[in-house]
C-alpha cells in the first residue's frame, strides 16, 4: 500500500491481539511489514488466514528463534529495518538474544516497540493477563454496565486495541518523527495495556476531581445513568442508541418522541432521571428499531440503530464512505484515517504463514544450498 509511512520497514515478531493490530495499522499507513512466524505456525501449502489483523504484510517467514542461526537471521533483518514490534513477556527477547541492546548494537536507529499487558516493570510485569484484567486494574471496567449487575465486558476493544496496539503505533510514529534523519537515534517503546487503559480514562479523573462523576456505576452522565445517553429496547426486541447530550439535541429527541418538555423533569435534574428513563423506555417500545431510525432520520436528535457487525457494513453511514472493504473475500474495516493527499488503496490479503521464507532469507545473501540446510535442521520453516 501507499501511504504516509511508505518506505518505513517494519519487522514484526508474531503475537496475538494488540501486536498484530499495531503492525496492521502501520501497514495500512504504507509501511513495509515483514512478519516472523514460529515454525509450528507454518504448514505446507497453507492458505492465507482470514484474519484482518494480518492483512497488508509484504512477507511472512517462519524462523526458529530457539536456534542461534534463526536469531542471526532476525538480527540481519533488524539491521535492515526501521521498526521492530514484539509482544513477548518482559525478558523473553533478551533471553533469545534479541533484546534492545543487541538489536541497537546492530542497528542504532532501530525503533524497538514492546507490547505487554503490565509493562516492562511493576509487580505484575511477569504475570499473565488479558484485556479485562487491565481494564479492571486501570479503573475502567468498574464504570461500565448497569448498577445492579456485574460490570459489562466491552469486548476487548479498550485495552488490547485502543490502549494497546493503537498506542504502540502512535509511539512508533512519534519515535520515527523524533529520529528524523539521524540514523543513530533509535528508541525503545514500553507500551503497556494497563497504561493505555488508564490513559483513556483521563477525562473521567478530571470529572471525579470536580465532583461531576460518582464512582457508583450507572448513575452518571456517560455510563447509562442519564436517560438521554443510553440504549433503549424497541418493539421488535432490538435497540437504539441515544446520545442527546446538548439541550438542542435533547429538544429534537423529545420532538421525535412526541413528548412535551413540560411533561418531564428538567434535562439535567438528576433526581428526575429515573422518571425520564421510564418514560423514554415506554415510548421507544411502541415502534420497531428501524421505524425509530426513520423517524429520526435527518434530525440532530443523536439517535442511531444498535447494529450487528453485518448490519454495520450495510448502514448508509458506513457504506456511503466505504468504511468497510472486501479483502480476499473477508469484509473488514477499511484503513483509517484518510489523507487528502493520498488516495486510499485496499490492503493486501494476509500472507500464508511462512510463505515468503525462502525469498526473504535469500535476500540476506543465503544460497539455495544454505536454505535447504537451514530447513533440514529446523532453523527455517
Amino acid at each position: 500500500m501507499s501511504g504516509p509511512l511508505e518506505g518505513v520497514r517494519v519487522l514484526e515478531l508474531a503475537s496475538i491481539g494488540p501486536g498484530p493490530f499495531c503492525a496492521m495499522v502501520l501497514a495500512d499507513l504504507g509501511a513495509d511489514v515483514v512478519r516472523v512466524e514460529r515454525p509450528n505456525a507454518v504448514a505446507p501449502h497453507s492458505d492465507p488466514p482470514p484474519d484482518a489483523l494480518q492483512r497488508g504484510r509484504s512477507a511472512s517467514i517462519g524462523v526458529n528463534l530457539k536456534e542461534p542461526e534463526g536469531v542471526e537471521i532476525v538480527l540481519q533483518l533488524a539491521e535492515r529495518s526501521d521498526v521492530l514490534v514484539e509482544g513477548f513477556r518482559p525478558g523473553v527477547m533478551e533471553r533469545l538474544g534479541l533484546g534492545p541492546e543487541v538489536c541497537h548494537g546492530r542497528n542504532p536507529g532501530l525503533v524497538y516497540g514492546r507490547m505487554t499487558g503490565w509493562g516492562q516493570s511493576g509487580d505484575r510485569a511477569l504475570t499473565a493477563g488479558h484485556d479485562i484484567d487491565y481494564l479492571a486494574v486501570a479503573g475502567a471496567l468498574h464504570h461500565i454496565g448497569d448498577p445492579d449487575r456485574p460490570p459489562a465486558v466491552p469486548l476487548n476493544l479498550i485495552a488490547d486495541f485502543g490502549g494497546g496496539g493503537m498506542l504502540l503505533a502512535l509511539g512508533i510514529v512519534a519515535a520515527l518523527f523524533a529520529r528524523g534523519s539521524d540514523a543513530a537515534a533509535g528508541e525503545v517503546i514500553d507500551a503497556a495495556m494497563v497504561d493505555g487503559s488508564a490513559l483513556l480514562t483521563s477525562m473521567f479523573h478530571g470529572m471525579v476531581a470536580t465532583g461531576m462523576w460518582s464512582e457508583e456505576r450507572g448513575v452518571n452522565l456517560l455510563d447509562g445513568g442519564a436517560p438521554f445517553y443510553r440504549s433503549y429496547e424497541t418493539a421488535d426486541g432490538r435497540y437504539v442508541a441515544v446520545g442527546a447530550l446538548e439541550p438542542q439535541f435533547y429538544a429534537a429527541l423529545l420532538d421525535g418522541l412526541a413528548i412535551e418538555s413540560g411533561d418531564l423533569p428538567a434535562q439535567y435534574d438528576r433526581s428526575g432521571w429515573p422518571h425520564i428513563r421510564e418514560r423514554f423506555g415506554e415510548v421507544f417500545r411502541t415502534r420497531t428499531r428501524d421505524e425509530w431510525v426513520e423517524t429520526f432520520a435527518g434530525t440532530d436528535a443523536c439517535v442511531a440503530p444498535v447494529n450487528t457487525f453485518s448490519e454495520a457494513v450495510a448502514d448508509t453511514a458506513t457504506s456511503g464512505r466505504s468504511s468497510f472493504v472486501d479483502v480476499g473475500g473477508v469484509v473488514q474495516p477499511a484503513p483509517a484515517p484518510r489523507f487528502a493527499g493520498r488516495a486510499a488503496t485496499a490492503p493486501a490479503v494476509a500472507r500464508a504463514p511462512g510463505a515468503d521464507t525462502d525469498a526473504v532469507v535469500a535476500g540476506l545473501g543465503f544460497r539455495e544450498a544454505d536454505l535447504r540446510d537451514l530447513r533440514a535442521r529446523g532453523v527455517i520453516a
